[in-house]
């Protein structure tokens, strides 16, 4: 399994890169390639930022404008692996432990891809996803369909496989004590930072996870 942290977003509504912003004074990009090989996963990171090198090899998007999906595109396009886990630079409270938790649930399932459902939302920028959508993304791309969940649908169906959406709130009940960490609250774990508000209360998140 491969690593892709998607840093392809313009931070227009933050008015600064939010790559760079620091969190306990490391960079996201680097919280975020960081947590990728703390998984001991292969990271490289998704978008067309030549200035991101210092941090892990940089995969330039293949459709550029294209939002996210272009970005996990590009991201199978190189990948020689299967499964690949793909994580947004901008949510850096995703836990470890979950992480490697949505790791084992994809490669049991085999399922081409698993994605959380947060407080009633999909996450799909922080999931696994089979090399095997790539021509489904691909032509979803082409045919300017580039919302995230439906170029993934599309996709799936296009091969007659299915998608592993999973309720995060439903799963932990059934999971034994301890194996995903009670801070930050479940609730704030797929946060992101597109305006300086979220990023304050981002921060605040990660404040509650080392009291």
């Amino acid at each position: 399994m491969n690593g892709f942290v998607l840093a392809g977003g313009q931070s227009t509504r933050m008015g600064r890169d939010k790559a760079l912003l620091e969190l306990n004074g490391r960079p996201l990009a680097a919280l975020a390639v960081e947590k990728m090989r703390a998984l001991g996963l292969d990271a490289s990171i998704c978008g067309v930022r030549p200035d991101l090198a210092r941090f892990a090899r940089v995969i330039s998007d293949n459709f550029p404008q294209s939002g996210p999906v272009a970005g996990i595109e590009a991201g199978l396009t190189v990948s020689e692996a299967d499964f690949n886990l793909f994580l947004p630079v901008d949510a850096p409270l995703v836990p470890i432990e979950f992480l490697h938790w949505m790791i084992a649930r994809a490669k049991r399932s085999g399922a081409v891809a698993t994605i959380p459902v947060a407080t009633g939302l999909p996450q799909p920028l922080c999931a696994v996803y089979s090399q095997r959508l790539l021509a489904g993304l691909r032509a979803a791309i082409l045919v300017g369909h580039r919302k995230m969940m439906m170029a993934v649908r599309e996709a799936a169906a296009s091969l007659g496989e299915r998608v592993d959406l999973f309720t995060v709130e439903s799963v932990a009940p059934a999971l034994p004590a301890g194996a995903w960490p009670m801070k930050p609250a479940l609730r704030d774990w797929f946060l992101n930072a597109n305006t300086p508000e979220e990023f304050a209360r981002l921060k605040q998140g990660q404040e509650s996870r080392i009291a």
